[in-house]
């Protein structure tokens, strides 16, 4: 019993939350570019990669303004590197679309593929940069870590430090950098893009059927490309998410973990809803790093490190036996489109 009221007391406290909403944004990310990408029936398991590729893309992006600049300014170290995050993320989701739209590789494959190209991409750019620096371990920029990191003026003010429940409530919500109030933006706009717009809806179809969409006019691989590639983009704003925010600048090789997996098996968990998947990614995100708070070692806490992934599978399981339509993944995922058989 005090074991389980030790667990419920880290859950509700305003420093594990904040653990949890910073362990649970780039799984956010992650999950809403994959749902995306799974909505146009493209199973894409490249997404630990391409977080990869954004983290590393951003950090090279501010490395070589820092470097580069006699006085940088924080606010075009910022965009320098979200558009260097952006454009190498959204290259390994051409790629992935290329091999498996164009020339209709299996999705499984070349997923897996981009991973392990993504992270060996990501740790050599990392290790050419700590050799040009002369460093070893890392590399930080701190600069521009510091701008990723800003958070509001008052969330910090004496008026709110000296309350301690205003403290405890800003903690909680407002000290965190605007990476992360962007996630929640971005799940609740795809919410309303696939649920609200005509757009959305020919992108469900495709998912769906690909050939019924295409009998109706629709550009079947226009819009796979589209969403495979705007999806990659957003999953790469996880991985610089990771660098700038989470680790304030820093790069680490292999520093991710196994992240991207759990943002597939958040994608999963959420029904592949983006809404869904903001307060989704805050409990993954504290079932994460739940071991860190409660006095436990050993063969325990590499218990509590899987609990994320059996909860993936029960609720899996759960929505295959209940078979709702719309808590079912696009019937065409994974399968490619040959058009000429329809």
């Amino acid at each position: 019993m005090q074991f389980v009221l030790t667990v419920l007391k880290s859950f509700f406290t305003s420093a594990f939350f904040h653990a949890a909403v910073m362990q649970g944004i780039p799984l956010l990310y992650g999950a809403v570019g994959e749902i995306l990408t799974e909505k146009s029936g493209n199973l894409n398991l490249g997404i630990a990669g391409i977080m990869y590729m954004g983290g590393i893309g951003g950090l090279i992006g501010a490395f070589l303004y820092e470097n580069a600049a006699a006085s940088p300014i924080p606010f075009v170290a910022m965009m320098v590197s979200i558009l260097s995050a952006l454009l190498l993320a959204t290259l390994g989701g051409l790629i992935y679309a290329v091999l498996t739209i164009t020339f209709r590789a299996n999705q499984n494959v070349t997923g897996l593929a981009l991973t392990t190209f993504g992270v060996g991409f990501g740790n050599f750019m990392g290790g050419s940069i700590m050799k040009l620096t002369g460093k070893t371990g890392q590399i930080t920029v701190y600069l521009t870590g510091k701008a990723f990191k800003s958070t509001f003026a008052f969330a910090a003010s004496e008026t709110v430090v000296n309350n301690p429940f205003l403290n405890a409530i800003c903690t909680m919500f407002f000290s965190y950098g605007f990476l992360t109030y962007f996630a929640i933006a971005i799940a609740v706009a795809a919410g309303y893009f696939l649920a609200r717009t005509r757009k959305g809806l020919n992108l469900r179809a495709v998912g769906e059927s690909p050939a019924t969409a295409d009998a109706n006019n629709i550009n079947v691989s226009r819009y796979k490309y589209v969403a495979i590639c705007v999806g990659a983009a957003i999953a790469g704003l996880g991985g610089l998410y990771f660098v700038m925010e989470y680790m304030g600048g820093t790069w680490q090789n292999d520093a991710f973990g196994d992240r991207g997996w759990l943002a597939i098996a958040l994608v999963i968990f959420a029904l592949w809803k983006p809404v869904r998947a903001i307060w989704a990614s805050i409990l993954f995100g504290g079932l994460y790093v739940l071991y860190t708070r409660i006095p436990i070692a050993g063969a325990t806490q590499e218990f509590f490190k899987m609990v994320p992934y059996v909860v993936t599978i029960i609720v899996l399981g759960i929505t295959s036996f209940r078979k709702r339509p719309e808590d079912q993944p696009p019937q065409s995922l994974g399968l490619a489109y040959f058009r000429e058989e329809r």
